[in-house]
């Protein structure tokens, strides 16, 4: 796991490289269709990146974008109108049944297809009319990491042919580059947390998605119970959880969420909780008893994969701590097939 995290910044070079060229003709595709809803299709880790696509397209394109409900396709057998739409399986497989389900249900109704996968010779490449690849290489750690950011970087271009704007996410490599030099404080920081059992994560905007997977990440690896909120709902009730020396982690980026983490942050120091913010806010970290503190000079649209980067390292090396495995999680296997 912590050999892939490093990874992340060549295969997110190598994956622009190799992609870029598709994305210009696929633009051209895409505006042809007139398509006015987006509907994308995930599980797990695969699922929280659909969570920030979701909001990368929604904010830059101004298209609508649902999250789709596998189980509406396979367990209810429903026929959605999906003419004008763009259908996209995002998968590190392409090998999820319910997904492949939904992408072939899509597709027979009129949709375009797309498929965010790892592996070009997979079930859902042979269903789509696009594979776009993340060029991870092979990903062993069951923990996913590398095609994470890998399908996450995928929505910047993707966002980007949509909206005709420029994102600059040329400059991502580089800043997630950046975001592992982290890894020393963070070695020094996981002895604080390792009888943690139980968190909350909390994270607003382009970096909800986040909150989910760093989440998921300490289930999978720490056994840890960990539940995840947007900063602004966790004011409507999941508060009463805290009490002195809870743990919770805020991904608290400088720009429009900046107000509702500095909220967050006085009332967890009223209720004297022990809380961790991964930022690249000087006012936020200034708030936080505990920080990682990335570059201020990004802004706040290309803050997801490096914010999710040292929350890796946090996740795989407080697993350690613990005396766990983090590339062996128990009951959990590489890939998981439902229906």
């Amino acid at each position: 796991m912590l050999r892939e995290i490093r990874e992340q910044p060549e295969v997110l070079e190598r994956t622009i490289r190799a992609e870029s060229s598709k994305y210009k003709r696929l633009g051209e595709v895409l505006r042809s269709r007139d398509i006015d809803l987006v509907v994308i299709v995930a599980r797990g880790s695969s699922d929280n990146a659909a969570l920030f696509g979701r909001y990368l397209i929604e904010v830059t394109a101004g298209i609508p974008v649902s999250l789709a409900a596998p189980s509406v396709y396979t367990l209810y057998n429903a026929k959605l109108d999906l003419a004008h739409a763009l259908v996209i399986g995002v998968s590190q497989s392409g090998e999820g049944d319910d997904i492949n389900h939904v992408l072939e249900s899509a597709k027979a109704s009129g949709a375009c297809t797309l498929g965010i996968t790892n592996e070009s010779d997979s079930t859902m490449s042979k269903l789509v009319d696009e594979t776009l690849l993340i060029h991870a290489g092979r990903e062993r750690s069951v923990a996913a990491t590398k095609t994470y950011t890998g399908q996450m970087l995928h929505f910047y271009l993707l966002a980007s042919e949509l909206s005709g704007r420029s994102l600059a996410f040329d400059r991502i490599p580089d800043l997630a580059a950046a975001a592992l030099n982290l890894q020393p404080a963070i070695e020094g920081m996981v002895e604080r947390y390792v009888f943690m059992e139980n968190c909350v994560v909390v994270g607003r905007g382009f970096n909800y998605g986040n909150s989910y997977e760093l989440a998921l990440k300490l289930m999978e690896t720490c056994y840890v119970v960990a539940e995840r909120f947007s900063t602004a709902d966790f004011f409507h009730g999941p508060l009463a959880v805290v009490e002195r020396r809870f743990p919770v982690i805020l991904f608290g980026a400088s720009g429009p969420t900046k107000r509702s983490s500095l909220d967050l942050l006085d009332r967890l120091h009223e209720l004297n909780a022990d809380c961790l913010a991964i930022t690249n806010d000087p006012d936020i970290a200034a708030a936080a008893p505990n920080k990682l503190v990335l570059s201020s000079e990004m802004d706040e649209l290309l803050t997801p994969i490096p914010f999710i980067i040292p929350a890796q390292l946090f996740a795989g090396l407080l697993s350690t701590a613990k005396g766990l495995d983090p590339d062996s999680p128990r009951s959990l296997t590489k890939v998981t097939k439902t229906i």
